[in-house]
């Protein structure tokens, strides 16, 4: 019972804030200890073939870096556990909201982060670095925070899907209108998609699966409990990670921090609120539109970097790097955000942790957008 209410807490958002500060100070203290950021750093993708290619080296930032992938699968799998196949296939069949996505993400949120880079950021490498981190929506932790949030996940799945290939297309287009001539693998972002993506969604797909075949939906909410502890887990550790390989950055150069961290959290914040409403407006359901509003704000953070390391100077990558250690605290400020907004804007309550979707109540809750 202890640790059922201490999930509930920080599923609720309770403790949560705390852990998160925590993780980040212990990250920061590791990347002090060892120095990890005056290390060249294996990029997660490159650590794994060369796993699997048998000429993978050993050091402790090739190592660390691997946590990275470690932690985002944590935090995907029990999301996606959640997700039933029909449930995507309606998904597909909500035109108003793949729209609100695809205008946000495509025609406003670039230029946005382009009118703050403008404004805020002198320095042209940062500038540059900053431009480049907003032209990608993200195809990963979007999810995350849809779940987080009570939101609808396959919903989520679907527009990050869509994006992903979207993505192949358009980021050379954006790049060399906001930015200049930018070489570009598209291998990187289907790469990405399949180690970020698919392998949780394949996982956590056979896992429902194989659980409803057994002991039906009633097995499945009883894991659920777990799933959600395992999800928290994967946050906490990925900001140790990425604060361990990179945080200390904040105490070496914090003038830089500052200067990409009001750009970025004005962008993170106008976006989501902006869209957040237009969802209340359009009669989205809240679960709908926190969907929407995750995916058209949420930016590709691990295509930015690897973008910037192979096409621009160490600084634009110091840039991109800055970038998800302020991103993902602001994102569940939003989180938490969104279900306080839940009641004023769409009329009913975020479902409560421990509440199974399909409880007395819920649907109702629901439909009432």
């Amino acid at each position: 019972m202890t640790a059922s209410r201490l999930l509930a807490k920080l599923e609720d958002f309770r403790l949560l804030p705390f852990f998160v500060v925590i993780s980040m100070a212990i990250g920061i203290g590791i990347g002090q200890v060892l120095s990890i950021s005056d290390f060249a750093l294996t990029p997660p993708i490159d650590a794994i073939k060369a796993i699997i290619g048998g000429t993978f080296v050993l050091t402790v930032p090739s190592a660390i870096s691997l946590g990275v992938p470690i932690g985002l699968f944590a935090m995907m799998y029990p999301a996606m556990t959640n997700v039933r196949l029909g449930e995507v296939g309606d998904a597909f069949r909500s035109p108003r909201q793949l729209g609100v996505v695809l205008f946000f993400n495509y025609l406003v949120a670039p230029f946005v982060m382009l009118a703050l880079a403008n404004i805020f950021v002198s320095d042209p490498e940062l500038h540059t670095g900053l431009v480049l981190y907003g032209l990608a929506p993200c195809i990963a932790m979007v999810i995350i925070f849809t779940f987080l949030a009570k939101g609808n996940t396959p919903m989520a799945l679907v527009f990050v899907a869509l994006n992903s290939v979207a993505q192949m297309i358009l980021i050379p287009v954006y790049a060399r209108l906001l930015i200049g001539n930018v070489s570009f693998d598209v291998l990187v972002v289907f790469e990405s998609v399949v180690l970020y993506l698919g392998l949780p969604l394949v996982l956590g797909v056979m896992t429902r699966l194989a659980v409803t075949r057994r002991g039906g939906e009633e097995a499945m909410e009883r894991l659920k409990p777990g799933l959600s502890a395992l999800s928290i887990l994967g946050l906490l550790f990925t900001l140790i990670v990425m604060f361990s390989l990179k945080g200390d950055l904040i105490l070496q150069r914090p003038g830089i921090v500052l200067e990409m961290a009001i750009p970025m959290t004005l962008f993170f914040s106008v976006m989501f609120f902006v869209v957040f409403f237009i969802g209340s407006r359009l009669h989205f359901s809240y679960r709908d539109a926190v969907a929407v509003a995750f995916n058209a704000t949420g930016r590709d953070f691990e295509i930015a970097i690897a973008i910037a390391i192979t096409a621009f100077s160490p600084t634009v990558a110091l840039a991109t790097v800055v970038g998800p250690l302020i991103e993902v605290p602001v994102m569940l400020a939003l989180v938490w955000a969104a279900m306080r907004l839940s009641r004023r804007w769409f009329g009913e309550t975020a479902p409560r942790v421990g509440v199974p979707e399909s409880a007395p109540g819920a649907e109702t809750r629901r439909e009432r957008a």
